[in-house]
């Protein structure tokens, strides 16, 4: 088991470990575990969607049990209440008070299964514990443990019986990852696998080296003033996209940086940010993050386009808009 970290390198070894472990029991899915290394190692949040049986919540409970830490899930319902997440306070007879009793939250990494079945009384319950780290009780606060990551998967063609994600839930993930349906070859591999029993996965990273490996990238990967402008220049630019309402937020800006900083750690080693590094995250950043017009989708070709392809174009063009600095 890794125990300890040193150096960015020791980040993307760690990184590769990782993705080894995970790769045992899930089949083409290597950029999203990077993804998800990058994110928890940068403190954000990530959302999953896909199709439903695409594997986004067996992805996410791999990646928990590759890691040391405390993990907890929470299965999204129509009557899940606030308390059901954050906990509650519960009459204690024998000492004739209240105490709180923890609810699931309380863990480094929360998988938030559906999370569009919850009520918006239930899914604001999680934006005070994403952004400040901390729960708020009945006047009492208390911080969450670091890390902290909550994972939330989201299925793509769902509507009934499920509850929108307002802007201000979606601009609180890192990362809005799409799972895609496998191709041949991976759909085979995966019902090969399926007709024999997996391996159980072994805990290869320590919690210590999470915590060391975010002080390493926010204090050892460097990002230089011509970065800095690049990044808030095409954040600006995503309000100038045709059929834009609302671009993306000095939020999403901070969060561009810190995901090209561990995208330059976790797949290079690197301790430096180059524009190439902002571009590969940029799309994973920016998706979720972008307000359409309601006709923005009309002049589609629906037998070769979707919804997502139409937001790759989207951010493309605004990554080939701004000028790369030198």
């Amino acid at each position: 088991m890794i125990d300890s970290l040193t150096s960015c390198e020791d980040i993307k070894n760690m990184a590769d470990v990782l993705k080894i472990e995970v790769n045992k029991n899930i089949v083409g899915l290597e950029d999203l575990i990077d993804s998800l290394t990058i994110s928890v190692l940068v403190g954000g949040h990530v959302l999953i969607e896909g199709f439903p049986g695409t594997g986004k919540t067996f992805l996410a409970s791999l990646f928990g049990q590759s890691i040391e830490i405390d993990s907890n899930r929470i299965q999204s319902t129509s009557d899940l209440m606030p308390s059901d997440i954050t906990g509650t306070q519960i009459y204690n007879p024998k000492l004739k008070e209240f105490e709180f009793r923890k609810g699931p939250i309380f863990s480094n990494f929360v998988i938030v299964d559906e999370i569009n079945r919850a009520p918006p009384k239930t899914q604001s319950a999680l934006l005070e514990c994403m952004q400040a780290r901390q729960v708020s009780v009945e006047g009492i606060t208390q911080k969450l443990d670091e890390p902290f990551m909550v994972i939330a998967t989201k299925n793509s063609i769902e509507l009934e019986g499920t509850y929108p994600l307002p802007e201000a839930q979606l601009d609180r993930f890192l990362f809005r990852l799409i799972i895609p349906y496998p191709d041949e070859q991976n759909e085979t591999e995966i019902i090969r696998r399926k007709l024999k029993s997996l391996p159980d996965l072994i805990p290869q990273i320590s919690q210590s080296v999470i915590n060391d490996g975010k002080s390493l990238i926010h204090s050892n990967v460097k990002a230089e003033k011509n970065i800095i402008q690049y990044v808030s220049d095409l954040v600006l630019h995503t309000s100038n996209l045709p059929k834009v309402v609302l671009g993306a937020s000095p939020r999403a800006a901070v969060a561009l940086l810190y995901a090209a900083k561990g995208h330059a750690a976790v797949t290079e080693g690197r301790t430096y940010v180059v524009p190439d590094d902002v571009k590969n995250v940029a799309f994973k950043v920016l998706n979720h993050r972008l307000i359409l017009r309601q006709d923005a989708l009309l002049d589609l070709d629906s037998d070769n386009n979707s919804p997502i392809q139409y937001l790759e174009k989207l951010i493309e063009d605004c990554i080939n808009d701004v000028p790369v600095p030198i």
